[in-house]
């Protein structure tokens, strides 16, 4: 059996919560319960779970407090969260499992099995320790987590040549030629990684600006990167891309 904790101050949440569990995961023995930030911490140490169903906002502080005082890292953990743009940001960004207010069953069973799918105890503190340092603000957001079904790629943003969207996948291209494909649509990195001079020249494509060598305006317009490669630009996009170019420092 796989044992599990609850942190959630709403007590109808929480009951929802465990309901959901019991009806959909057979495997799953939920062996606590709490309210707040220092009885999450406790129930932590004291039960050992290998997975954390946890709110966001919770007495006493944030989830975000908890994890603080609970290294090093031995469980899988799914965040439940109303909308908090920093706090989805800092969990995008490390590929943490989240569900958001109000729960759907869909989702919610949707992200416990991505969470059980994590494979080793080193990957999981590498998610969790980006996560922490996110939130603390010691990393300016210059790494991020890219979850594939075989492995968690710890990546610097800025090694990220461009995006390829392919409905529900997104294809990393990173400099030096390494690809990573993550069963996520790109629409799931578009905001964030605007926020750090990458842009959407074309529906099927996140560029970083920073990896252009040039823009081509033959046969309808295209981006040239370093690389040498060649991505196409939509045509009421182009004057977009270079107004861009014209605000950073290449």
């Amino acid at each position: 059996m796989i044992k599990a904790i609850i942190i959630e101050d709403e007590p109808d949440l929480r009951e929802l919560s465990r309901s959901m569990l019991n009806a959909n995961f057979q495997e799953i023995e939920i062996v606590g319960e709490a309210d707040s930030v220092d009885g999450g911490v406790e129930l932590i140490k004291n039960t050992q779970p290998q997975l954390v169903l946890m709110d966001i906002e919770i007495k006493g502080g944030t989830g975000f407090n908890i994890l603080q005082r609970v290294k090093p890292y031995t469980f899988k953990l799914v965040v439940v969260t109303a909308f908090n743009q920093f706090a989805i940001k800092a969990i995008k960004f490390s590929a943490i499992d989240y569900i958001l207010k109000p729960i759907n069953e869909f989702e919610f069973v949707a992200a416990i099995e991505s969470a059980l799918k994590l494979i080793e105890p080193r990957q999981i503190e590498q998610q969790m320790t980006q996560l922490v340092d996110m939130y603390e603000r010691k990393v300016q957001a210059k790494k991020i987590v890219l979850r594939t079904s075989e492995a968690i790629h710890v990546v610097n943003i800025s090694e990220i040549e461009y995006c390829q969207s392919d409905n529900t996948y997104t294809t990393f291209y990173l400099t030096g030629g390494e690809k990573i494909l993550v069963s996520k649509p790109m629409k799931e990195f578009t905001g964030i990684l605007e926020e750090y001079d990458f842009f959407r020249p074309h529906q099927s494509y996140l560029i970083n600006l920073h990896a252009i060598r040039r823009i081509d305006k033959s046969d309808g317009g295209f981006v040239i990167l370093k690389s040498g490669k060649e991505l196409p630009i939509s045509s009421r996009r182009k004057h977009l891309v270079i107004e861009m170019l014209n605000r950073i420092q290449l």
